[in-house]
Order: structure tokens, then sequence, then C-alpha cells
């Protein structure tokens, strides 16, 4: 393992303290992993929205409603993640 230092503003870290208080969190550096680990996720799921996107793009007019297809594309990305074992759980 890397070890990495960081500095954050004070107000920061009071609210980052709080959440691992109130979340049950056993460290800080537990609390910061998981959001790395969360927003890594966030950023492989984007990256395939928007390849998807690219390649297959809305198209004209839909008869699902935004929500709908968000949900659709949603899934779509999520499986195609899963094929190529890029998901983290």
């Amino acid at each position: 393992m890397e070890a990495v230092c960081i500095k954050m503003e004070h107000k920061i870290m009071q609210e980052m303290e709080t959440c691992i208080e109130e979340e049950n969190y056993s460290t800080k550096t537990e609390f910061i992993r998981e959001a790395v680990r969360e927003k890594i996720k966030a950023i492989r799921k984007e990256r395939a929205l928007r390849m998807l996107e690219a390649n297959f793009g809305k198209g004209g007019k839909s008869k699902y409603t935004d929500a709908e297809f968000e949900r659709l594309r949603e899934k779509v990305a999520e499986e195609y993640l899963k094929k190529r074992d890029l998901i983290l759980d």
C-alpha cells in the first residue's frame, strides 16, 4: 500500500469527522478509502454512459420519458461494466 498525505480545510475536516462518528467508521482512513472507491466507480460509470451515448445517441423522438431513458442508460452501463469486470462493489 502507498501512503498519501493531504491537507484539508478545517470545516471539511469537522464535517468528515461528524460523518465518521455518525456512520460508525473506525478511522478516517477507512472513510477516505470508501469515498475514493465511490468516486472511481462514479467516474467509470459516467465514462461508460458517455461512450454509450456517443456510440448510440439518444436519437430522435423516443417512446421513453427522460427518467425511463436514464434508468435504461444506467442499466446498460452497469451491464457493460460488469461484463468487463469494471464494477467496484
